[in-house]
């Protein structure tokens, strides 16, 4: 390592580290410098942490949500050179922080994965007319074997809350918060249609299919655990699931 970048990584590791030791050449003057550079550098993720959890931090509220944003830039320094990562990983941290309001991780959770939706790469759904036509000569073992694409950005995770009375209660205009948990077990859906972000809740056992052909399962692969989980109520899911993929935009190709 050149002497230039030893002293650049001496540089971050005391700015990220109050508690290490600052490099033997330096003064008092140094030592107050970076101090005020770390607090500059801290202040500018918090931030950025603010602007993409909005409704997180109306939630919690403003002073609760600054100790958890520090903590968090703390204990996890972003190693992307984009602000627009920071926010990596704030949704274990407020499930950390709030373990005995879960439903704080969930909507941290949602409005990361809408940030990560918005910036995702441009892409066009397969419209379910496409997908048709394509499927129209397929036998048994294609449809076993069918693979899919998704949009770039979709995420799915398993919530415990009513995520769209959540974020309606949070909205600027809106008035009380509204905290609700889901009678059955469920999965929030996450994607960009065109330039905005959406969300939708559907069955826990689709959430999972859905994670499974994300993760590159087949479509028989997704509808085996469906049967697994649902039993005789498989079948139908698997075509309600296949088709709210399609009709909402999901898909961006077979794969």
């Amino acid at each position: 390592m050149s002497d230039l970048a030893a002293r650049q990584a001496a540089f971050m590791e005391s700015l990220l580290d109050e508690e290490r030791a600052l490099p033997g050449d330096w003064g008092a003057r140094h030592a107050a410098g970076i101090e005020i550079y770390r607090n500059n550098y801290r202040s500018a993720l918090v931030e950025a942490l603010r602007s993409n959890f909005e409704r997180t931090e109306r939630l919690v509220g403003e002073d609760s949500f600054a100790r958890a944003a520090a903590h968090h830039v703390i204990t996890h320094p972003p190693s992307s050179w984009t602000l627009d990562l920071a926010g990596e990983g704030f949704a274990q941290t407020c499930g950390e922080l709030f373990a005995n309001d879960p439903e704080v991780a969930d909507l941290a959770w949602l409005e990361w994965a809408m940030h990560l939706a918005f910036v995702a790469r441009n892409a066009e759904p397969l419209s379910t007319e496409s997908f048709l036509e394509a499927a129209g000569t397929f036998g048994e073992d294609d449809w076993v074997s069918l693979r899919l694409e998704f949009l770039p950005g979709l995420q799915v995770r398993p919530t415990r809350h009513d995520l769209k009375l959540l974020w309606s209660s949070l909205g600027e205009d809106a008035g009380e918060v509204e905290i609700a948990c889901h009678t059955d077990k469920a999965a929030t859906i996450v994607w960009r249609e065109g330039e905005r972000p959406v969300f939708i809740s559907v069955d826990a056992a689709e959430g999972r299919a859905l994670e499974a052909m994300m993760a590159g399962a087949t479509y028989g692969e997704a509808c085996d655990r469906l049967v697994e989980e649902a039993g005789p109520q498989a079948v139908e899911l698997a075509g309600t699931m296949l088709r709210r993929w399609l009709s909402e935009g999901m898909v961006e190709r077979i794969a």
